[in-house]
């Protein structure tokens, strides 16, 4: 017989990005969609990337594309639920990041769903992987596992 791992706290996580759920996220089952929460995972990385000074998403000479994603629900969301998806980074590569990323409905300390994603950087005019400048993994950097605080803090 297999445990199933049981939902992080928010001490698990390095960053926190706000997002208020949308009344068009809930499905017909009343709470928010399963496709939903990779939008939820995507906003909150590119947001993080956006405020340190590392993504324009016009300029940037690399963009972040998608190679692996996963998520592991534990209780539902619903509008108009605010959700906090909490942020870390577990890998860096030379060109790629697996980014983890917990999902928490309004003051709760448990995660309603956790995830995760890889992006792998390309080079925006060939499509072909490159090592991440050094604005990308400064700010990157700061998302590690080990910069989340500890219980005792």
């Amino acid at each position: 017989m297999t445990t199933r791992t049981p939902a992080e706290t928010r001490s698990a996580f390095v960053h926190f990005h706000e997002i208020a759920t949308r009344w068009m996220d809930n499905d017909v089952y009343g709470h928010v969609n399963n496709v939903v929460y990779y939008s939820y995972f995507d906003t909150a990385v590119n947001a993080y990337l956006i405020e340190q000074g590392a993504l324009n998403l016009q300029q940037s000479e690399v963009v972040g594309l998608v190679a692996e994603t996963q998520c592991r629900y534990f209780s539902p969301v619903a509008f108009p639920d605010t959700i906090h998806v909490g942020v870390r980074v577990a890998h860096v590569g030379t060109s790629s990041v697996r980014y983890e990323l917990g999902i928490f409905r309004n003051d709760e300390q448990d995660a309603s769903a956790q995830g995760h994603f890889v992006h792998v950087y390309v080079d925006r005019a060939s499509n072909r992987p490159g090592p991440l400048p050094s604005a990308y993994r400064s700010a990157i950097e700061a998302l590690r596992k080990d910069n989340a605080p500890s219980a005792a803090d």
